[in-house]
């Protein structure tokens, strides 16, 4: 079944050791029949996209490795007409350097972004899975080595089932079957404060439910008077708030597509 990469973005702090560890493997080092060298600037083989959501004070970020996903039905390899690309026993999708000549048809094909033309050399490039030193006795890619938490992993298909199950691949409607797999990706959230404009304090305990076809979330405010609604699929939340004495807030179609801070919610007195 050959080898993934799997990425726990729960786990991943932004610390970007993978995309350093990457571009010191690779840029002006020639690890051909593989590879030949990555420039400088410009390529990022791996590439770390920091996520921000909300406005603040209610602000998250989480951070997502991102990388050729060696697919099983590649876009790339199926528009490149010299045959560049080839499938190794273990599973990864090699770009040949020898055989590329540039034509930049794979970049525009590939759904991902993880093609990048090559200046210098004329050729088009992308990750190798570090192939160089799996084939010298290395059991892992840079990225995956250098990562501290253990949020980047890789190994073979069938000995990650634990991981690989239930877990997202990046834009699966594609077609291409990727084999790079995410898990705790973290869905949409929204999130307020509650106050007394009166007292001019915050309301504490106040039941706060959301609902989105037919399904009801509920939590309470906290200390500070915040609620937060984690992890909502994307889509539109009809929000309702209620505390005793008060009279109860409506919020309709509150738009969660991306993640939505409501702000300061005062309530009126009963």
């Amino acid at each position: 079944m050959g080898k993934i990469f799997t990425v726990d973005v729960s786990k991943c702090n932004g610390c970007y050791n993978c995309q350093l560890a990457c571009k010191d493997e690779h840029a002006e080092n020639d690890w051909r029949p593989y590879a030949a060298p990555q420039p400088e600037t410009g390529h990022f083989w791996l590439k770390l996209t920091e996520n921000v959501g909300g406005t603040a004070p209610k602000v998250k970020i989480h951070y997502k490795a991102e990388l050729c996903c060696h697919c099983d039905s590649p876009a790339c390899a199926s528009v490149c007409k010299l045959g560049a690309f080839y499938r190794r026993d273990d599973g990864l999708l090699i770009l040949d350097p020898e055989k590329c000549a540039g034509c930049g048809a794979c970049a525009k094909a590939c759904p991902y972004g993880a093609i990048y033309y090559n200046e210098k050399l004329k050729i088009c490039q992308k990750c190798t899975g570090c192939a160089h030193l799996l084939d010298n006795g290395f059991a892992l890619p840079r990225c995956v080595e250098a990562c501290p938490t253990e949020a980047l992993g890789f190994g073979e298909e069938n000995e990650l089932r634990d991981f690989t199950v239930g877990a997202e691949v990046r834009l699966p409607e594609t077609g291409c079957r990727p084999r790079v797999y995410y898990r705790n990706i973290p869905g949409r959230f929204i999130a307020g404060t509650v106050y007394d404009p009166v007292e001019k304090e915050v309301i504490i305990g106040a039941a706060v439910r959301a609902t989105n076809g037919g399904k009801t979330r509920r939590v309470t405010t906290d200390e500070y008077g915040d609620f937060w609604f984690t992890d909502l699929p994307a889509g539109k939340y009809d929000v309702v708030i209620e505390a005793s004495g008060f009279e109860f807030m409506t919020l309709d179609a509150v738009d969660a597509t991306s993640d939505v801070n409501l702000g300061d919610l005062p309530l009126e007195r009963a």
